[in-house]
């Protein structure tokens, strides 16, 4: 019972002193961990081969099948998401980022099992929905601490952890590559004690972030913080709960705000490879691919903090508006770069188109603190994420179908994906639209934070 009691919030309020800075190391222990679920591809090859070892057998996984398993994951990030935001506001962030430890790193080692007995249907509940729960419960754990312990630069301070799960990859990829080959035997691929190894390792740093977390004593301030009136209307000086951010316009026009703004960017860098080479065949080589990924992948990371810093300077709907309309800029202008033949200009603009990804993910925590109030902004943040979920099923199947529909009715392949990028463009309008319509929230919908219980 005591080291339960150690995860209750009452036991992470900072004493006097306390560093805040300490605070983003911790969010970056979980994000870092859960930011893995990018790099799960590499995964999929060699698990069409666990019993021919060198080469797929009739009785081997399908990669088609195994394409469900990242599926069932994002879709249980944003369903775990929406259901323990409340949860999480009432608990605190250890006991969140402990259970999520538990769930991730469990969820691995029992996808390990799985594999070891060659029962899919155990890696997607292992990995899929215990370690998706992980991943919503994670990705959400921290945030509305960090906005807490900076009140003076929230988008800095989401930036600073979203940042991390977008920079996971780049860690999880070699190092899942480098372990497959150290497990590697004549009888296995190296797979599951991979996923053991994973599992054990990733609850154990996620661990390491729970223990070191704090939220700030009630009504703390940083030293010679002066808290001042805004001048942008859309900063809500009141609150709103959970239940009554549904009630309100500006929480759908959000939604569909991440949502399009995801969708256009999630359907492209799933593509990113075969988009590149099919673009400028003969050009871009498989290799020279791989490392337009991995500098996608650093954008990534880097949009999120730069991005969201900036929008604590211009506004965060001044900062989505950039993301809309230099999105559909280049969006609309990636075709003629492959018909003038410029690799360069191609990847410059894959480079800002990602770099704006990353970055409307790290920017949404701190817009919806703006519009509902701080106190529930972790609820209303994981409800919000289902906009994921949807949008991690629209764009990648919008592009693939597309290109397959115009490359089945005689277009060449080259040209295959340039109906595909006006259409995200066209769905960038819509997005610019959206925020442009979200205004301050009313009054009617706001409660009285004092007559609010903890």
């Amino acid at each position: 019972m005591a080291l339960l009691s150690f995860l209750d919030r009452d036991h992470t309020v900072a004493g006097p002193g306390f560093n805040r800075w300490l605070v983003p190391p911790a969010a970056l222990c979980v994000h870092l961990c859960i930011g893995q679920a990018y790099a799960f591809s590499v995964f999929n090859l060699p698990m069409t081969r666990l019993l021919g070892i060198t080469a797929s057998t009739p009785d081997d996984w399908k990669l088609t099948d195994l394409g469900w398993i990242f599926s069932i994951a994002i879709a249980m990030l944003g369903i775990s998401a929406a259901v323990g935001g409340t949860w999480l506001d009432r608990v605190g962030p250890r006991k969140a980022m402990a259970l999520a430890a538990l769930c991730f790193g469990g969820g691995f080692i029992i996808a390990s099992f799985g594999v070891s007995s060659h029962m899919l249907w155990l890696v997607y509940f292992g990995y899929g929905v215990i370690g998706g729960i992980g991943l919503g419960i994670g990705y959400i754990s921290p945030v509305k601490t960090l906005i807490t312990w900076f009140p003076d630069r929230p988008g800095m301070a989401t930036g600073m952890a979203i940042m991390g799960f977008g920079g996971g990859a780049m860690v999880a990829a070699p190092l899942s590559v480098l372990l497959m080959k150290h497990f590697a035997t004549t009888t296995s691929v190296g797979v599951s004690a991979t996923f053991l190894t994973l599992g054990i390792g990733y609850f154990c740093f996620m661990a390491v972030g729970a223990i070191i977390v704090r939220v700030p004593a009630a009504n703390w301030q940083p030293q010679g913080f002066v808290p001042q009136a805004h001048s942008s209307k859309l900063i809500t000086t009141g609150t709103v709960t959970p239940d009554g951010a549904l009630r309100t316009p500006q929480f759908y026009l959000l939604w569909l705000v991440l949502c399009l703004n995801v969708t256009a960017g999630i359907g492209v860098l799933g593509q990113a490879s075969a988009m590149a080479q099919t673009m400028f065949p003969g050009r871009i080589t498989p290799v020279s691919a791989a490392g337009f990924v991995g500098l996608l992948s650093l954008f990534n990371m880097a949009g999120r903090f730069f991005w969201a810093s900036t929008s604590d300077y211009i506004g965060r709907k001044m900062t989505y508006v950039v993301f809309f309309v230099l999105g559909f800029a280049l969006y609309a202008a990636v075709p003629t770069t492959a018909h003038i033949g410029s690799v360069v200009l191609f990847v410059l603009c894959y480079l800002v188109i990602i770099s704006m990804y990353g970055g409307g993910f790290a920017t949404i925590p701190a817009y919806l603190r703006d519009i509902f109030g701080v106190r529930y902004v972790g609820a209303i943040h994981g409800r919000l994420l289902t906009a994921w979920s949807a949008a991690g099923i629209f764009g990648p199947v919008m592009v693939n179908y597309i290109s397959a529909y115009q490359v089945a009715h005689g277009v060449a392949k080259a040209d295959s994906y340039s109906i595909t990028m006006y259409l995200m463009a066209a769905i960038l309008v819509v997005g610019l639209i959206c925020n442009l319509l979200v205004k301050a929230v009313s009054e009617r919908h706001q409660v009285d934070l004092q007559q609010v219980t903890a």
